[in-house]
């Protein structure tokens, strides 16, 4: 399970160090896509493939389904971290997510996600209130 925040930078031919406590759960493979709320989502390739096999159930005669496929697997990257564990972010990634040099990487369970540090920052800042006074069950059964 891929948990807490780190903060990696990016360097200037667009690779990241994966966090040491990432690189077992992720393995020696990864798929780097779009996210939702412009970050990136990595995901190990046996989790990708997990995801990939419930995308393709979606009906294609749904217009939602298709529009996530296309936003989803279009993004898609197949990268291999190097002896030093770094994977390489494509330049339409980094692009799409607006990378900058400082980052922040967290892990939200079966994936991580790629942040630029100031839109993270923001993101958490802008949600903390929401997240605190949440009055509905957002997740059957959690609490």
């Amino acid at each position: 399970m891929l948990l807490g925040t780190h903060t990696p930078k990016l360097d200037e031919k667009g690779r990241v160090i994966l966090p040491a406590r990432f690189r077992d759960d992720l393995g020696p493979g990864v798929v780097v896509t779009r996210g939702q709320e412009r970050c990136l989502y990595v995901f190990s390739t046996v989790e990708f493939e997990r995801v990939y096999e419930r995308i393709r159930e979606a009906p294609l005669t749904n217009k939602q389904a298709r529009d996530f496929q296309r936003m989803f697997l279009s993004g898609a990257s197949a990268e291999k971290p190097d002896s030093q564990n770094r994977i390489t972010v494509p330049p339409h990634l980094r692009t799409y997510a607006g990378l900058g040099r400082e980052l922040v990487m967290t892990g939200v369970g079966a994936h991580a996600e790629i942040w630029d540090a100031e839109s993270w920052n923001a993101y958490a800042a802008g949600n903390e209130d929401a997240y605190s006074d949440m009055e509905q069950e957002v997740i059957p059964g959690l609490f």
